[in-house]
């Protein structure tokens, strides 16, 4: 195993081990989450070991919680005590790497994440921001308590070992047809219309990767196509608390072709949204993070049939907008310019990586 992962409380009395961060979702089932506590129970006294995991929703700054406020809502948590030995999980090839490193009075856990839960997903605080991001995130926990989950009992931080894993999907490994928009819109003072198509070659793009867009405009009418307008939207929609949904556009990019009355314009552009285009952004959905690595924009979340509505957390999808400005003619000039506008949906997704 390249890296283990690994956190000590500050009694020096617990640590946690793990042997990976990245837990895959694979719509229908998710990587087990296997790991170990490596007990030092000198002076644990009459309490007892516990480990838990729990995805949580967090929407405001920790700094409010001493006002009174609750920051963080927990959409899903399962504990299991481990000392004294209460939880015995099948073992497996992770377990017993991590037993070797861990060495005595090492005890493992396995935790199944149900696959209805959301993927990890963080909103990209604003300059000023200070502390966590809000977003869902995915915690492992070990601690010293007296009993497994007494909201009354006070558990202190230096009985307290965490990690924080995330849960991603990744795309699948072949793409889908490319979707295809199309509009005929007439316009006022003229007697034919513009013809608008537009198309992608799949259904599916990778983080990074250039986005061909094929355009066909058979422009009929007597009026002017001044330039065209490509944009892709990000919608969020925080389902968890409230119907909370926005969109923010990740990318705007401007094309100055002119087509003339009577013409036809039959092209292919690229774009390539990018989170480096998008620093300033303050609530932009981004794939989870962890601690200082680098992200990207948040990948599309992909739904399995019959998910429930109260734990989805936040949805995440994007959708590419073609805009044409047509020029307004004659005395009317730009009262009657207009728009012809398609819209494509796309899906952003890493690719599955190598064995």
């Amino acid at each position: 195993m390249a890296k283990v992962f690994k956190k000590t409380s500050g009694n020096g009395g617990l640590t946690l081990y793990l042997g990976k961060r990245d837990y895959v979702d694979n719509v229908t089932a998710v990587d087990k989450v296997d790991g170990v506590v490596k007990l030092d129970p000198a002076d644990f006294g009459d309490r007892k070991v516990f480990v838990q995991l729990a995805c949580a929703f967090r929407y405001g700054n920790e700094d409010l919680d001493f006002m009174g406020l609750q920051f963080r809502k927990d959409i899903w948590i399962q504990h299991y005590q481990i000392y004294p030995a209460d939880h015995k999980p099948a073992p497996s090839a992770m377990h017993e790497t991590l037993l070797k490193k861990a060495g005595d009075n090492a005890h493992p856990f396995t935790f199944e994440i149900p696959p209805n839960l959301p993927c990890s997903v963080s909103l990209q605080p604003g300059p000023d921001d200070k502390g966590k991001a809000c977003g869902v995130d995915f915690e492992v926990k070990t601690y010293l308590a007296k009993e497994k989950s007494n909201p009354d009992e006070k558990i202190e931080k230096k009985d307290t070992a965490r990690l924080v894993i995330r849960k991603i999907q990744y795309a699948p490994s072949q793409a889908g047809a490319g979707p295809k928009a199309e509009i005929c819109k007439s316009f006022m003072m003229s007697d034919k219309p513009v013809h608008l198509e537009a198309s992608l070659e799949k259904d599916l793009y990778l983080h990074g990767e250039s986005i061909p867009i094929k355009i066909k405009i058979n422009n009929e009418s007597n009026k002017t196509v001044k330039n065209f307008k490509i944009t892709v939207d990000q919608t969020t929609d925080i389902v968890l608390y409230s119907a909370d949904k926005y969109t923010k556009a990740v990318l705007i990019q401007e094309f100055g072709e002119t087509v003339e009355a009577g013409s036809t314009y039959d092209n292919t552009v690229t774009i390539t949204p990018l989170l480096a285009e998008n620093k300033e952004k303050r609530g932009l959905a981004l794939d989870g993070r962890l601690k200082d690595e680098d992200t990207n924009l948040a990948s599309t979340t992909v739904l399995r049939q019959g998910v429930e509505k109260e734990v989805l957390g936040i949805l995440v999808s994007y959708k590419i907008k073609i805009n044409l400005m047509v020029a307004g003619g004659g005395l009317l000039g730009g009262l009657t310019a207009s728009d012809v506008t398609v819209e494509l949906p796309l899906i952003l997704m890493h690719p599955k990586p190598q064995e």
